[in-house]
């Protein structure tokens, strides 16, 4: 019975991480001291080159204004890092294949059919980059993919659960 209830447990848990809605990942300098980062500004041609609407741009960065306080940075002229951000859309392509299976008596002509399903759904990567502002060096990279929406009353949402998450990466932890 313990068993039972460990493997429904364990299934649950399985489920709930592997349907996240944005799915993150990072990676840093070994080398960089980051404890030695307090201020932070934005690299305005990274932030330019970044392939989406310039609302949505604003929705980052003021996302990204929404964390870095949490973590201890404050916004200065004269930054210790850079941020920039890289954007990448495409779409998901799902196919589902269903093979219906017939009982009976003898030849069964439908046996083997089903039908395939088909689903498409808009999914994004959103880059943020941290960069030293006296070396002008990448010292940590995160990266958050999950689909995305044209609904603009829930874009805002979603825009900071990327940014929040993927920040969640950030210092890393040594």
């Amino acid at each position: 019975m313990k068993t039972l209830k460990f493997l429904t447990a364990l299934f649950l848990v399985v489920t709930f991480v592997s349907c996240s809605s944005v799915r993150v990942n990072a990676d840093y300098d070994k080398k960089a001291t980051f404890s030695n980062y307090n201020t932070y500004a934005y690299l305005k041609s990274g932030i330019d080159k970044a392939e989406i609407s310039d609302l949505d741009k604003k929705r980052i960065l003021y996302a990204i204004d929404e964390v870095m306080p949490t973590k201890g940075y404050i916004k200065s002229d004269n930054p210790d890092v850079f941020i920039s951000i890289f954007t990448k859309e495409r779409e998901r392509v799902d196919v589902y294949n269903n093979v219906g299976f017939g009982w009976g008596w003898g030849w069964n002509p439908w046996w083997g059919m089903g039908y395939t399903n088909v689903t498409t759904t808009p999914e994004g990567t959103l880059f943020i980059d941290i960069i030293d502002a006296k070396t002008k060096e990448l010292i940590w990279q995160g990266e958050g993919t999950g689909y995305l929406t044209k609904n603009t009353e829930k874009k805002d949402a979603r825009i900071k659960e990327f940014v929040s998450k993927i920040l969640e990466q950030y210092p890393p932890k040594k």
